[in-house]
This record gives C-alpha cells, structure tokens and sequence, in this order.
C-alpha cells in the first residue's frame, strides 16, 4: 500500500533562500530542456530522450546546478519526459492533452528527492535536505512504512514536506457488518444519502467571493513589473488557498464520515469534464468538487476495508425508487411523484435510493473500482 504524508515546514530565513535557488535551478532546468527538445525537432525533425540529457547534465553542471542534489536534477527532467509522454499518449488516444509548456516563476512550486538526499532527524522534528541542510517540520502524523521519495513544496508563502511511503500492511474487512450507502451528489445540496440524509453545500468560493473580487481588482490597478503588483498577486493566491483548504477540509470530513459508517458507499460515474462545459453551472460544480469527494472517499474505504462503487448514473433520477416505472422529468421537477404506485419524495432521495440498488448489482476487489462495478439502470 503507498500512502502520502504531508508535512509543514519551518524553514529559517537562509534555508528558505536555499529552497527558492533549488526551486529557480530546477526550473531554468526543466525550461532549457525543453528548449533543446523544440529546437532538435525543429533543425532534424529528431527527438531528445530522457537519457541523452541526463548524460548530457552529468558532463556540464553549471555553478548553479551542482548546488543542488544530482537526483532532485535528474527528477527534473524525468518531469519533463512525463509531460511529453502523456502529451503523446493524448494523441495516440485522442484525448485533449497539452504540450509541455515553459514554467514561469509562479507555476512551478516543487522539487522532488525520488531516492536518497534527505532523512527524517531529531526525533522526527526535522528533516535533512541534501545542499540545504535540517529544516524543522511539524511531525504531527505519525508515518506508516518505509519512506520511498520525498517532495517539497511551496504553498504562496509557506513550506511543505510530502512524504511518500510503501507498507505491507494487509487490509482487513472492518466495515462489512455495516450498511450499503448511495450518495447523489448535486449543487443545492452537495450530497443525499439514501437514507435521506442531506449534506448542505458550503459553497466557500460563493462565500469568499466578494473578497476574491476586492483583491482582484486591486491587483489590476497595479502597474505591471512593480513590487506593490508582486505583494498583491500574493494576496489574491492567498484568499485562493484559504478557499481551497476550507473545501478540502470540508470533504475530508464528509468522506471520513462516510467511510466510518458505511462498509460501501456508491456514487454516480459521472462525465464531470462534458458536465463543465455549461457554463452556466460549472463554477458551482467546480465549487462542490464531486470528484475530489469521490477519490478520497475511494482512498480512504480501502484502508478501511470498506468499498466505493461507481454506477451508470443514466435514468438514476427518472427511475422510481418504489416499483421501478420511469418518470420523466425536468430539472426544475424537484419532487419525485410516482402516478403508479403513489411515491413522494424529494427527487434527489429517491436518485440515492437508485445509486444505492444499482450499487448492489456490483462486484469489488481490494477497493479497485472495475468495470464490473459500472452497473447500469437502464436495462
């Protein structure tokens, strides 16, 4: 099993100047490497691998380079030759993919040790970083197997650690005497259970929106290249991260909720990306974070021992719960009114009462969702 932990760091003020010159050395890396790519392909229409410039980088470190570990540059331009292989593996399967892009400053925010270069010291209160030295974290979880890589990170202003770790700790079915939950998520609400329970939607971007505004228009009053426009970006990126912690927080806490009460929970397999194209709706089902609600549910009912299914969300809101007679309805029907065997109910309870039957059609193996576990309801 991998599992990530994520640390704060608490760098000094010279330890701190010595992450952004990891941070700048890595990018200047990652952009000339992608330079000599565009430009070989251009002069011969040949490619550059992974390998000739990691030969390459061995043989001409620059003053600048070999201040930093040799594996956190080699991870670089592993970095860069992911980018190109899902760019290329985007055309083979016609999925829309981007082509690898030069990273300004503000896009590119970590740097990674894959291997060796750093070691948790002092009781797990600090961590060694080759070239830069024992920075203080706060230890406050504790870590579950054997540390495989080691990430750092730069959130606007402050520092995190992300360790990667690999234990062989077996799963055990804790949750199987506990109840089958469907779960239809939506904008008005966030989510209904099938047992009726309905999850209000927090909403933090409309909340935080009147604030989000202020300070973008502040920050586009500010001449462009000045230091006042530097200070204001950071305070635009701040009350972003502040919106997207309290969203996160907030769905931590509903998929830990969920994970402890059900054995399975089942969602809809829905076509979020086609859904985003109305844009109408796609700044609140951005805002809601269905998919983000669905994988950490998934994560975290497989440490558990529990399950997450995905069905076919098709007829899901016109399908009566009670005999099965399809009803027909629009977006603005939010009652479910059976005419054949009398059923009431808010339209998105009864949908959860569907995923939830649906769910039970499904087959799971060791919380890997599969194909067998995209039931349909049409049929």
């Amino acid at each position: 099993m991998t599992k990530s932990f994520k640390y704060r760091l608490y760098p000094t003020r010279k330890q701190e100047q010595a992450l952004f010159a990891t941070l700048t050395t890595c990018r200047f890396l990652y952009n000339d490497a992608l330079a000599e790519r565009i430009e070989k392909y251009k002069k011969d229409k040949t490619s550059v691998s992974y390998v000739d410039q990691a030969n390459k980088l061995a043989d001409s470190k620059n003053d600048y380079q070999k201040q930093v570990h040799s594996q956190v540059l080699q991870d670089t331009l592993k970095r860069l030759d992911r980018s190109f292989k899902n760019f290329f593996d985007g055309l083979k399967k016609k999925t829309r993919v981007g082509f690898p892009r030069f990273k300004p400053e503000q896009r590119f925010n970590s740097f990674c040790y894959p291997q060796s270069g750093f070691r948790l010291t002092n009781g797990n209160k600090r961590i060694s970083l080759s070239k830069i030295g024992d920075v203080k974290l706060k230890y406050s979880r504790t870590i579950v197997g054997a540390i495989k890589t080691c990430r750092i990170m730069r959130d606007v202003d402050q520092w995190f650690v992300v360790l990667t770790c690999e234990s062989q700790r077996d799963i055990k079915r804790t949750n199987e005497a506990k109840p089958t939950i469907g779960v239809d998520v939506g904008i008005k609400s966030l989510a209904v259970l099938s047992d009726g329970t309905i999850v209000d939607n927090p909403r933090t971007l409309l909340n935080s929106q009147e604030k989000l505004a202020q300070e973008q228009r502040w920050l586009s009053r500010k001449i462009k290249g000045s230091n006042n426009r530097k200070k204001q970006r950071v305070k635009v990126a701040k009350v972003h991260r502040k919106i997207r912690r309290q969203r996160d927080d907030f769905l931590h806490k509903l998929s830990t909720k969920l994970v402890t009460n059900y054995s399975c929970i089942v969602f809809e397999d829905l076509n979020i990306k086609g859904m985003l194209k109305n844009h109408k709706l796609a700044k609140h089902i951005s805002d809601a974070s269905w998919n983000k609600l669905i994988q950490m549910t998934t994560y975290k009912a497989e440490e558990a021992g529990g399950q997450v299914k995905l069905v076919n969300p098709r007829y899901t809101s016109q399908n009566c719960s009670g005999c099965g007679e399809r009803i027909p309805k629009t977006l603005a029907d939010r009652t479910h009114i059976c005419p054949k065997c009398g059923l009431v109910m808010d339209r998105d309870e009864n949908a959860a009462k569907n995923i939830c039957t649906a769910g039970g059609a499904g087959t799971y193996a060791c919380g890997v969702l599969t194909t067998t576990d995209k039931v349909s309801l049409a049929s």
